[in-house]
């Protein structure tokens, strides 16, 4: 048996990954930083992929099922994700397999029919919930979730909207790495941005509120599917975990007019948080000259030399964070 890790697969290699994922049901992601390889002799047996700290792809050839090869995979995977700094990792796959990875030391997070968010550090998310303040436990509790890349006067408009209906408002602003501007920066911009409403607090998503971007789809043949069963999975988290924590019971979202899987999203929610006691509330996005005011907007005007028509868009916070980095 040999065993070794690619960080681009090509030619023979990239043949024969590909016929082992679909022949175990895995559509093929080639969008992965390494991937291991299990050979015996010219047959490949087994691989698994990582990208940041997500480990994807991962399957054993049926004919050699039962000889410890996935415990291999995770060994080598895990390894390599510790030699680039990530310690906390997750894996996707089928809910059959929960007993297989638990033996393997990783843990359930949530799932659907179709889907078992796992992670290798146990309660991991009680313990990332259990830093984060909670302001209000009465009344009338909202949230709501924003990339905030970067935070636009159309934000600020849905989160004026939303805390003149509640005693908090939770703005939770994603995690995730990606685009422009840093997540540490972004959280930082929301918090700016909203420091005079007072009943506002502004926490990070941590890994757990995941977006498009990261959702792995490897195993799910039609990508229509996949996007539904991504947000049924976001919210299963939410409902499961961060409505209890924080009390909540209205979710504020705004319109989208632009992103066909936003669009989609919002369907979700309105049909499966008001079954479960929480409601959602759709807030029409604000406009400038009939067009919604966007962090796409803003983000395609950079470097254009039109400092006027960003600052249109943004609040005096977020104008002042892109003069001083050098983007206007």
């Amino acid at each position: 048996m040999e065993i070794e890790r690619l960080s681009v697969l090509q030619g023979r290699k990239a043949r024969c990954w590909r016929a082992l994922l679909t022949g175990n049901g895995l559509e093929p992601d080639p969008d992965a930083e390494s991937t291991v390889l299990v050979w015996d002799d010219e047959q490949l047996i087994a691989a698994g992929s990582r990208k940041g700290n997500l480990l994807k792809c991962i399957a054993v050839d049926p004919m050699h099922q039962g000889e410890g090869l996935t415990a291999t995979l995770l060994t080598h995977l895990r390894q390599d994700a510790f030699d680039q700094g990530h310690r906390h990792l997750f894996l996707y796959t089928k809910p059959k397999n929960q007993w297989m990875f638990s033996s393997l030391f990783f843990y359930p997070v949530a799932r659907t029919g179709d889907v078992l968010l796992m992670e290798n550090q146990k309660d991991g998310i009680a313990a990332f919930l259990s830093k984060l303040p909670v302001s209000c436990g009465q009344g009338n509790i909202g949230a709501a979730v924003m990339h905030c890349n970067p935070f636009t006067l159309g934000h600020r408009y849905l989160i004026e909207t939303a805390v003149q209906e509640c005693d908090r408002l939770y703005v939770f602003v994603l995690s995730e790495e990606g685009g422009p501007f840093p997540a540490r920066e972004r959280l930082e911009l929301v918090r700016q941005g909203t420091e005079d409403l007072s009943n506002v607090t502004v926490l990070p998503t941590g890994p757990y509120l995941i977006s498009a971007a990261t959702f792995p789809t490897y195993f799910l043949k039609d990508r229509d599917s996949a996007e539904e069963i991504h947000c049924l999975l976001d919210v299963e988290i939410f409902l499961r975990y961060f409505v209890p924590k924080f009390h909540i019971t209205c979710r504020y979202v705004g319109t989208e007019p632009l992103s066909p899987l936003t669009g989609r999203y919002n369907r979700v929610l309105l049909e499966q948080l008001p079954a479960r006691g929480v409601r959602v509330r759709e807030i029409p996005r604000l406009e400038r000259e009939h067009t919604p005011v966007s962090a796409s907007a803003v983000r395609a005007l950079l470097g254009t030399g039109q400092p006027e028509a960003i600052r249109a868009l943004v609040p005096d916070s977020t104008f002042r964070y892109l003069v001083g980095h050098g983007l206007i």
